[in-house]
């Protein structure tokens, strides 16, 4: 597997673009790749979900959250500068499979770090019983997108006002809250990203793709479909996720 270089690594960039460019290299590069990153506060939501019961919108407007829906499914993520963000584009058919084995290779790495880490159901990572990361995945055909949240020091108490679930989903996992449900990783122990970023290029990959100026073009050209407010608010998706 290949880390992914982008030119200007520390630009600010909306979360859009790592959409984007998921999306660009599942369908331009036949190697197995391992893209890092971290955004301001955003909100971003799966393809199937309802913008209005899922996010709090007007707290978003109030506060500067960005609001974008990605083409995978699962559910709501708040994510900031305090939790990385892991994409991995791959080829293969066995989608079950690919899953299964990134999070179980993902949940390895952590142990590896010292951290109590195991899946849970089909999606989660969970230390000391609660979630710390969620995967979701999302497939062009032969072409495979898994992304996954990696919780280290997020600001929970603005990612419990971002976000917000139904009661019923809440009470069917036997929680009163996100905030019960989720935790970071610092709560267990030392998580510095840079060390963990560091970490899991080293863990995941043999080598470096890097990507040049005419690339971040065609990748900035795939962001008009996850800027159209058509997309975001539900009014037209795409067609092309299946889940694992």
């Amino acid at each position: 597997m290949k880390r992914i270089v982008l030119p200007s690594p520390d630009a600010d960039r909306p979360l859009a673009f790592y959409l984007a460019a998921e999306e660009y290299l599942a369908r331009n590069s036949s190697e197995d790749c391992l893209l890092l990153w971290q955004v301001g506060p955003t909100v971003i939501f799966g393809r199937n979900q309802n913008i209005e019961a899922e996010v709090n919108l007007p707290f978003c407007r109030e506060n500067g959250i960005a609001v974008f829906r990605r083409k995978s499914g699962g559910g709501c993520v708040y994510a900031d500068r305090g939790n990385l963000m892991i994409s991995v584009m791959t080829g293969g058919y066995d989608k079950a499979w690919l899953f299964d084995k990134f999070i179980s290779s993902l949940a390895l790495f952590l142990r590896q770090q010292g951290f109590d880490a195991w899946p849970s159901g089909r999606n989660d990572i969970l230390v000391g019983g609660r979630k710390v990361s969620g995967s979701a995945f999302y497939s062009t055909g032969c072409r495979n997108i898994i992304h996954a949240t990696l919780l280290c020091n997020e600001n929970m108490d603005i990612m419990q006002k971002a976000i917000t679930p139904s009661e019923a989903k809440l009470r069917s996992k036997g929680i009163a809250s996100v905030r019960q449900r989720v935790a970071n990783l610092s709560e267990f122990g030392k998580a510095d990203i840079g060390v963990l970023r560091s970490g899991l290029e080293r863990f995941f990959c043999d080598g470096e793709k890097i990507l040049e100026e005419t690339d971040i073009v065609r990748i900035e050209s795939l962001m008009a479909a996850y800027l159209d407010m058509n997309f975001i608010t539900g009014r037209r998706h795409g067609h092309e996720t299946n889940e694992p």
